[in-house]
């Protein structure tokens, strides 16, 4: 482990003067760790690194070591590979296929995506994924509330997918994430996923807002369930977490304006994950009522209710 005190480093430079290696290190850093929902202090104790160490190698003047960038790697769920640039470099057939995909449109690359999954994820029929609503996005857009109310009014099984993990793991998620590790969290996730595939063939599902950090699970979610995204403004989004007692968006952070530009940063670093969901909902500005009125009239279609 890298526990030692890394040594003296220079004073930020000047972005021009950056080497450019190391300002693109410090980008996909600070892009994974903001995927995967992580303020660089949780990073830092996760990977066990120092954090002012880390905050130079975001900044792009920090030269880390292979033993820092593998540590690193293993907080943030990914390859080593993938850290410093170069995930399709591991076989001759990554390489095709890179070319093939290589400057492609997104339209284009949504059905390559499409097909593979057709191909190797086994997914649903279009009917029975309309079977199984699921609702994503960050924390404190709705998603358990509308999600619950959904349920009952369709007299549907109602899953939140953060209590199932915890009951897979026979502990909070705090103490996954504090015990076990970020890595662990997810792979409880996948579990709880797989299983609520299994029981529900039909459900209203509330999951987490970082299973898209994921690749394998998000791409689990999107073969067997019809899925929304439920969003709001950033400003929302953290008025009714702090409002309903949760402190987890202030952890690590000095302050308010501290806080926001990280969840920002999650938001931004996330909406093009979100995105590939069948529908968007905006919560923004709507009270609970109005809104699980206006999310059921616009899934009355999808899942046949009245």
């Amino acid at each position: 482990m890298d526990r030692s005190t890394p040594p003296e480093l220079p004073d930020p430079v000047d972005a021009d003067a950056k080497h450019p290696f190391l300002a693109a290190l410090g980008e996909r850093t600070r892009a994974l760790r903001a995927r995967r929902g992580l303020t660089r202090k949780g990073l830092a104790k996760a990977a066990e690194v120092s954090e002012r160490h880390l905050a130079n190698v975001e900044m792009g003047v920090g030269n880390a070591s292979v033993q820092f960038l593998r540590q690193l790697a293993q907080a943030l769920n990914c390859s080593l590979a993938e850290l410093v640039g170069d995930e399709t470099a591991s076989s001759p057939e990554w390489l095709m296929i890179r070319e093939l995909l290589r400057g492609r449109s997104d339209a284009e690359l949504v059905q390559a995506r499409g097909a593979l999954a057709a191909m190797f994820g086994a997914p649903a029929s279009p009917t029975a994924r309309r079977q199984r609503i699921a609702l994503i996005g960050l924390r404190g857009a709705g998603k358990s509330t509308l999600g619950r109310a959904l349920a009952e009014g369709w007299n549907l099984p109602f899953v939140e997918l953060n209590r199932s993990i915890e009951a897979l793991a026979g502990c909070t998620l705090s103490e996954i994430h504090s015990l076990y590790g970020p890595a662990a969290y997810r792979r409880y996730e996948k579990r709880a996923m797989e299983e609520t595939i299994q029981r529900f063939p039909r459900a209203v599902i509330a999951a987490p807002g970082g299973i898209v950090s994921d690749p394998a699970t998000f791409n689990l979610l999107l073969a067997h369930c019809y899925t929304v995204w439920v969003r709001a403004t950033p400003e929302e989004h953290m008025g009714r977490v702090l409002a309903q007692g949760d402190t987890r968006p202030m952890a690590g952070h000095t302050g308010n304006a501290e806080a926001m530009s990280d969840l920002r940063r999650i938001l931004e670093s996330r909406a093009g994950f979100y995105s590939k969901a069948d529908a968007v909902f905006d919560t923004s500005e709507k009270a609970p009522d109005v809104a699980l009125a206006a999310l059921r009239e616009q899934l009355r279609e999808v899942i046949g209710a009245t």
